[in-house]
């Protein structure tokens, strides 16, 4: 088995606004396993100041991670689990490696039979943007849209929700707003009780992780349910999931394989929700298509066939120079190009 890793810029046809910052490029390391004849690839990428594993060295440390695959013919799960970036890199090309036909996971979507249901996702923006923004998403017929929210004043907001719940029910569009834990704890309640009068399915981390008693509390006391994303990052073993699930009690999580767990981390979170009764949902990272094709195949091994709750999968036409990969958007659902 070989191994070869290539660092890739990608860059944003518009700037990226979330509350942690606004992005403009996008550096990504793309795998390529050969083994017997048969090649692979997989990428990993690391968001900054986001991912457990954005670190300095981090070409250095998937060398040696990729050192050890080639030497032993497997992936050191334990030693890698704090790099689920990494992990989800290997873990993708290696089971490509099992398919002779570019696979990763052998399901109807992969064969281009059905799509999966996905949210439009608009940025952070201005007022104006957004909205018009908003507005793109709906002529293109997405019937489930999420909004970033916590960049601009939070009554504009607002009044944005309720200029599309003026137009649009719950039944015609469904709504889903993403914090990045953007609301402090003492305004956070007050906030999500204003949130909910307008039919919101649900708030994507509504305050910064790590606040585990205040998000428990809001959990318990919200009318609006909540999502959490920015708090799994980092907690990679089964006993803290259990932990933090048991803790938190949230309603939903939402799992970003290459930030928590790669492949087999996704699965495990996913398997202890279910046990507890929280539902759950896959969405991309700002991965390139590669990443993104993986990360669609693998939501619709996990949930398939026949997948009804949206998936967060629309990040493919975001950059200038992605990876040209047989995806496709048809209304609001991902596709892949039937293959021959």
């Amino acid at each position: 088995m070989k191994i070869e890793i290539k660092e890739r810029i990608l860059h944003f046809k518009q700037p990226a606004g979330t509350s942690r910052g606004v992005y403009t490029t996008r550096k990504i390391w793309l795998l390529t396993i050969s083994d017997g004849g048969r090649t692979a690839i997989g990428e990993c990428a690391p968001l900054p100041q986001l991912s457990c594993d954005d670190i300095e060295d981090y070409a250095a440390v998937l060398r040696n991670f990729c050192n050890i695959i080639e030497d032993r013919g497997a992936i050191p799960y334990e030693e890698m689990r704090p790099y689920p970036s990494m992990l989800f890199g290997v873990e993708t090309a290696l089971e490509q490696l099992k398919h002779t036909d570019g696979l990763v996971f052998d399901t109807p979507f992969s064969h281009g039979e059905e799509g999966i249901p996905i949210n439009g996702l608009v940025w952070m923006g201005t007022h104006d943007e957004m909205l018009e923004r908003l507005k793109e998403k709906l002529e293109l017929g997405f019937r489930c849209v999420k909004l970033k929210i916590g960049a601009i004043d939070f009554q504009k907001e607002l009044d944005l929700i309720q200029h599309i719940r003026k137009h649009f029910s719950r039944d015609e569009v469904e709504l889903r707003v993403d914090a990045n834990g953007g609301f402090t704890p003492d305004v956070a309640l007050d906030r999500l009780q204003e949130l909910a009068r307008y039919d919101i399915h649900s708030i994507e981390q509504p305050i910064m992780a790590r606040q585990w008693t205040e998000m428990a509390r809001l959990c318990q006391l919200s009318p609006l349910p909540i999502a959490l994303d920015e708090e799994l990052i980092g907690v990679n073993t089964k006993a803290e999931k259990i932990q933090l699930l048991d803790t938190i009690k949230p309603k939903y999580i939402i799992l970003k394989p290459s930030l928590h767990g790669g492949v087999n981390g996704t699965r495990e979170w996913i398997a202890l929700a279910k046990e507890r009764g929280i539902g759950s949902w896959i969405t991309s990272a700002l991965e390139s298509n590669i990443g993104l094709n993986a990360i669609a195949q693998l939501a619709a091994d996990i949930y398939g066939p026949h997948i009804t709750m949206p998936q967060g999968l629309g990040t493919g036409m975001l950059f200038t120079d992605n990876i040209d990969m047989p995806l496709e958007i048809r209304n609001d659902c991902l596709w892949i190009t039937k293959r021959s």
